[in-house]
């Protein structure tokens, strides 16, 4: 089962597919084995522009009449996802960056996450200056907006299969209820108390769902009642 090392978990349940924003709740349990305790408040999280589509994760494929995340499609994925490493604007050996415990990555000016489709790089976050450059669309990680001031990767399509998603993260919001163009995105103190708060010792996994499918597949999943 997806979840059975794993113990942290993000929950984030939507209204429905076409939903562009839904509540994070934080989960944990002490071991395996354990019930799933909850952490802290639930927070609004904004989703994509378009809603949510079934994504590529630790989940079995789903064919059920609902969309499947594509490259610019403007939606959030739906499923269950490894929370693989952090970002952000501190430098790593900052205080901040220090006490983080998974991966962290310093978002430079060369820091891009590679959203072409027809790149070797596709979905990953690579320095400009160590590679080369053989795509045309690439996200810059470090931006002016504060967006991405912290974040966590979501590992959607990790073997980066060309056109099925790329670049999904949880960050900084533009404004409450903005949409994004695929990404959860929360408050920025939200997003912080998320990112200090994973441990890869734990294994953290995000779950993101519209609220009838989180229902369907609680037992499946070993989903928080």
């Amino acid at each position: 089962m997806p979840l059975t090392n794993s113990r942290q978990l993000l929950c984030v349940l939507a209204d429905d597919w076409s939903s562009t924003g839904g509540m994070l709740q934080r989960f944990s349990r002490s071991t395996a084995a354990a019930p799933w305790q909850a952490c802290g408040e639930p927070v609004a999280v904004s989703l994509g522009r378009a809603g949510l589509a079934w994504g590529i994760g630790l989940h079995a494929a789903v064919d059920d009449g609902n969309p499947h995340k594509t490259e610019g499609d403007g939606r959030a994925p739906a499923g269950l996802f490894a929370l693989t490493g952090l970002f952000g604007e501190a430098g790593p050996d900052s205080a901040v960056a220090q006490s983080l415990r998974l991966p962290y990555r310093c978002a430079t000016g060369d820091l891009r996450c590679v959203d072409d489709p027809a790149s070797r790089h596709y979905n990953r976050l690579v320095d400009r200056r160590d590679v080369a450059v053989d795509w045309v669309s690439a996200e810059e990680m470090r931006r002016s907006d504060g967006r991405y001031a912290i974040g966590a990767v979501i590992a959607h399509n990790p073997a980066g299969i060309a056109g099925a998603g790329s670049c999904i993260f949880l960050h900084v919001h533009e404004a409450p209820g903005v949409p994004t163009a695929g990404c959860t995105a929360g408050d920025p103190l939200a997003v912080q108390d998320v990112c200090a708060w994973l441990d890869a010792a734990a294994r953290p996994v995000l779950v993101q769902l519209p609220r009838a499918e989180s229902v369907r597949r609680a037992a499946a999943w070993q989903l928080p009642a």
